[in-house]
């Protein structure tokens, strides 16, 4: 159960650490106001997160026989997402635009965020697909899908927690282009991942 956890929390932080318009939001408002103000934005995507990670379980419980029948082609699905994911971020050297909104405290900050992420339906195919590249397709049939989301939650709360911790104690060292490594940092990281998920398909396959 802890490793499926673990496991969880690895999805967490890979659905949250391409550096997008949320993340651009969480890094300015560490940056202007300090830790609690980026970190609420960032509470706000986790929940976003553990809510689409709830949907995928529940799908993948449904369809779980018709899915255990596409086991390799899912995960090699999987791993080309995360390949594609970090070739695009690499690919955008433009300056990324923060997420405009009217929040000013932490709760509507949270709020606020929250619906942002939840808004991008795009996010629950993202989810089946790195489900599927970890290997998680199978192991919700067998194990409570409750340490799953939880583990999403706390992974991709604990890389918002050390992101705005990192920004708001070295605001004052940061250099201009902070936020392009930030994003080629996490881009290595996804091209990284899925290299080894589709290592682990050709693996089976042998």
């Amino acid at each position: 159960m802890l490793f499926l956890f673990l496991k969880g929390a690895l999805l967490g932080v890979i659905i949250t650490a391409p550096l997008g318009p949320i993340g651009t939001l969480c890094i300015n408002r560490s940056l202007e106001k300090g830790f609690w103000y980026g970190f609420s934005g960032g509470l706000g995507t986790a929940l976003g997160d553990a809510t689409y990670a709830l949907v995928a379980v529940a799908g993948i419980a449904v369809f779980s026989e018709t899915m255990s029948m596409a086991t390799i082609p899912l995960a090699l699905g999987g791993g080309l997402m995360l390949l594609w994911l970090g070739w695009r971020g690499l690919k955008n050297k433009g300056k990324i635009k923060a997420a405009k909104i009217k929040a000013a405290d932490f709760l509507h900050t949270t709020i606020s965020t929250f619906l942002l992420t939840i808004s991008n339906p795009a996010t629950i195919l993202s989810f089946g697909a790195l489900f599927a590249g970890l290997g998680l397709t199978e192991e919700t049939r067998r194990f409570s899908s409750a340490m799953i989301v939880s583990g999403v939650f706390m992974g991709s709360l604990l890389w918002w927690f050390c992101l705005s911790g990192a920004v708001s104690l070295a605001r004052d060292r940061l250099s201009t282009d902070f936020t392009a490594k930030v994003g080629r940092a996490t881009s290595y990281m996804l091209i990284a991942f899925g290299a080894v998920a589709l290592g682990s398909v050709a693996y089976s396959i042998v």
